[in-house]
């Protein structure tokens, strides 16, 4: 009988799949080169994690590179490698830093668009914020690296106002800070879309409650406007800590240089040189794998903890 029952359920869950996809071809038919470039970009490459148990040679391939003894070797090299573990420090505390600074400003800049006037000022102010985000990261920093040179034009006015000036990109200590600096100005316009949008979605009868009740416009911003923001906040959140150990690699490998190692020195720059420039590319690969891990990690517990604390979470 629980058989036939069986059977029966999975006959109509069929049915529907087949319904379903009679019913919405059309969408299914627009989101299927998405799916397909997903699948090829980010799954099969997922079969190079082989590297990192294997002396992987490029001339013989996945198949055909012997595998290392033990499986762990070149994990064990990552572990006990004194230079990994500056490089992983420099990793989270740029991470850490990045997180505290670039994911509130949005939401601070979404608040104060939402609480100007005049619609004409808030669309262009919107525009003009929104606008960094489209321009390349080579040109940004190629930009940057020519107003802080040493013949810039903040040279020049600062040397003649009688100021010594030292060129910011070969300073350890004023990295992070560029880094940063740069990260909001280019990120802190277009990340506020999402929080503008979930703002538009806050019903205004609680806005006009509150002013009935008197309520200043601080007072409806916290405790209206922050509290219908909290599960997209969580949300964003929870995507953003695994960012923690993973810095944007492409962006420092344009900043740094030997000067700045100390602390520009990141995961990334560091697997990039020891495995495209000095061909290890078991130990890149087991490098990589270990800081995955370790975002799996934090994403799990920040969800865990989300779902724990609140009623939003991720899964």
């Amino acid at each position: 009988m629980s058989h036939a029952a069986t059977g029966k359920a999975a006959h109509r869950k069929r049915g529907y799949i087949q319904r379903n996809l009679r019913r919405n071809w059309p969408l299914y038919t627009m989101v299927l080169p998405a799916v397909v470039l997903i699948f090829i970009f980010s799954y099969i490459p997922m079969y190079g994690i082989v590297m990192a148990f294997q002396q992987f040679k490029p001339s013989l391939g996945f198949f055909h590179s012997a595998w290392a003894r033990p499986l762990y070797r070149y994990f064990e090299q990552v572990i006990t490698d004194p230079y990994f573990a500056r490089v992983f420090r420099n990793t989270v505390v740029l991470g850490v830093l990045n997180l505290l600074w670039s994911f509130p400003a949005p939401i601070l800049l979404a608040l104060l668009f939402n609480e100007m006037r005049s619609p004409r000022f808030k669309k262009i102010t919107q525009t003009i914020s929104y606008l960094p985000y489209f321009i390349s990261t080579v040109v940004v920093i190629g930009m940057m690296k020519l107003l802080f040179q040493d013949n810039g034009p903040i040279a020049s006015v600062l040397r003649n106002m009688g100021f010594d000036w030292t060129n910011p990109f070969m300073l350890p200590s004023a990295f992070r800070t560029l880094y940063i600096g740069s990260s909001l100005w280019t990120g802190v316009g277009y990340n506020s879309i999402i929080y503008l949008a979930a703002i538009s979605g806050i019903s205004q009868d609680l806005y006009e409650s509150a002013v009935i009740d008197g309520a200043s416009r601080f007072q409806q911003a916290v405790h209206i406007t922050l509290p219908s923001l909290l599960p997209t906040i969580t949300i964003l959140f929870i995507f953003a800590i695994p960012g923690v150990v993973g810095s944007d690699s492409s962006k420092i490998l344009l900043m740094y240089n030997e000067a700045t190692y100390a602390t520009a020195d990141v995961l990334g720059t560091y697997t990039y040189r020891k495995g495209i420039q000095g061909n290890s590319y078991s130990y890149s690969a087991a490098a990589g794998l270990f800081t995955t891990v370790i975002s799996v990690v934090l994403l799990t517990v920040t969800n865990c903890a989300a779902r724990r604390l609140g009623d939003t979470s991720l899964w």
